[in-house]
């Protein structure tokens, strides 16, 4: 038996470095995924296509542990950097994207947007308890991301 979770995040930062740095970090994914906590291994499989293996959430048997790959793309003229879910890989499903624009000559306001769906090998009884444990996770972790990303341009 398995359920699945849906979260979707938007998050908004204004980060002080130009926008090719912000761009050149941020479309590096390796580079940025340094600055998300949690990551047990980032695997590049090619073609701009990672599989995210994230750290284990819980103790011993009741532990989960979400694993994700995406295809990414990157656009400096639109100031898009977008990703795509690879279907097969892992349990989840992840999408979203950064949008980049100018603010100012020294600064940077980055858009970040994401949805993931993640299937959990849980009892369905169990949706209603978890799902806000995993939702609260998640954006535990993204907002360290960002903190993280704010702290890597000072």
């Amino acid at each position: 038996m398995a359920i699945t979770v849906a979260i979707e995040l938007n998050r908004d930062i204004d980060l002080a470095g130009t926008y090719d740095e912000v761009f050149d970090l941020l479309a590096d994914v390796p580079k940025s995924a340094s600055h998300f906590p949690k990551v047990d291994k980032l695997v590049d499989l090619g073609d701009n296509t990672y599989r995210w293996e994230m750290g284990k959430i819980g103790v011993d048997k009741h532990s989960i542990q979400s694993v994700y790959a995406s295809q990414y793309s990157a656009d400096r003229d639109a100031g898009k950097i977008t990703w795509e879910p690879v279907k097969g890989e892992g349990n989840g499903v992840v999408r979203g994207s950064w949008t980049l624009t100018k603010n100012g000559d020294q600064a940077t306001r980055a858009r970040f947007q994401t949805r993931a769906e993640l299937t959990l090998p849980l009892p369905g009884l169990l949706k209603l308890a978890i799902s806000p444990v995993i939702k609260h996770e998640f954006n535990s972790l993204v907002d360290t991301y960002m903190a993280n990303l704010k702290k890597s341009f000072q």
